[in-house]
């Protein structure tokens, strides 16, 4: 049984930090890698903003990149104080730990509610909007044993699956992952479920700016927060297209465990997750399949890994030369590659490589990948 009383470690942001962080992620082409890769270069976020015009333009941007000001984040730090919100960054104690390990783990959060949800283990669990009356039942029966056996339960706050999911859990602690900003939650019919959850002992958490209403493709980046959140995510009903299934890949991708629920073949909601079993998920037909297998990694310390810090000092570096820059942009094109393979190929120095990738990132003409794979933007 994981222990409730999780520890928690890091280092507070100052408001001034919080505030260039803010808009630091808030500017043009700054994703959560590059924010790393900026703060590693350029020592802090205030320094990067100074900076990023130049970068930018080394990277041949053809118009100035747009930079989030100091009164965007000040409004955005005074509308989620109106919200009962706040902003926590991925150094600061409350940060989720095990969201801390993934790739590009998002640099703040906003988050409302009982922060020590955020802190102790967690279990996902996703699976069907159109939920049949037996897989909601299941799935609360696994949310209200895992939260006894003291998990956090981490869900998207969609219809079916995740409701019963969340709503079982309310007492033990739960996590809502929204698509858009804390102020636009979706489906509408949630709505009092999510106020209940941040009431309570739940926690609502969302990378998105406060305003930014959901679109399709921001559901996936929510699944993604899912599964980096989580411990292991167990998926109860899903469709052979279901964005549950994008979690669980999210979440092998990450090193978690997955954990599929076996239905009939002859019901549509079960074809995804009969092919997790296919492709090696754990068989769960009960509560006790997710907890024994869980036990152990719930003992492993989350808190000893990477987080985005400011240094006191950066050594100073040349701007590479644009023979450089060339010879990368050469050696890219549209298919992802490794930048280690982009080292090797050219013989540059892993810092001049990171760097002129930086500069093109900023300036728009790179694609990121999971696996830190790099391809160039064409077009």
């Amino acid at each position: 049984m994981p222990d409730g009383s999780a520890r928690r470690t890091g280092i507070a942001l100052t408001e001034r930090q919080r505030i260039a962080w803010l808009r630091l992620i808030r500017s043009d082409n700054v994703g959560p890698a590059t924010f790393r890769d900026l703060i590693n270069h350029c020592g802090s976020a205030e320094n990067a903003l100074a900076m990023l015009p130049e970068l930018s333009a080394r990277g041949g941007a053809t118009r100035a990149i747009r930079i989030a000001t100091v009164q965007e984040a000040e409004r955005e730090l005074e509308a989620a104080r109106r919200h009962g919100a706040r902003f926590i960054g991925i150094g600061e104690p409350d940060y989720p730990p095990a969201l801390r390990q993934i790739e590009g783990a998002p640099p703040l959060l906003a988050v409302k509610g009982d922060l020590a949800a955020a802190t102790r283990p967690s279990v996902g669990i996703v699976g069907s909007r159109n939920a049949s009356i037996a897989g909601a039942k299941f799935a609360a029966m696994i949310a209200r044993d895992c939260g006894r056996a003291g998990y956090t339960v981490t869900s998207g706050l969609a219809r079916g699956i995740d409701t019963a999911a969340h709503r079982a859990s309310l007492e033990t602690g739960t996590i809502a992952v929204l698509a858009g900003g804390l102020d636009q939650p979706y489906p509408p019919e949630n709505v009092p479920l999510l106020d209940e959850i941040t009431d309570g002992a739940g926690l609502a958490v969302s990378e998105m700016s406060f305003g930014w209403e959901p679109r399709a493709r921001d559901f996936p980046r929510r699944n993604r927060l899912i599964s980096g959140i989580s411990l292991g995510v167990v998926v109860v009903e899903a469709a052979e297209r279901s964005g549950s299934l994008i979690t669980a890949r999210m979440a092998t991708d990450f090193g978690r465990l997955v954990f599929a629920v076996p239905g009939s073949p002859l019901d549509p909601r079960c074809h995804g997750t009969n092919g997790l079993l296919k492709q090696g998920a754990i068989v769960t037909t009960g509560s006790d399949d997710v907890i024994e297998a869980l036990a152990p990694l719930s003992q492993l310390d989350l808190f000893a890994g990477p987080v985005v810090e400011e240094p006191e000092k950066t050594g100073d570096m040349l701007p590479p030369n644009d023979d450089d820059r060339s010879m990368i942009v050469s050696a890219l094109g549209p298919t992802p590659v490794d930048i280690d393979d982009i080292i090797r190929h050219t013989g540059l120095s892993a810092s001049s490589v990171y760097l002129i990738l930086l500069e093109l990132d900023l300036a728009g003409r790179l694609h990121r990948h999971p696996g830190g794979m790099v391809s160039l933007a064409m077009g």
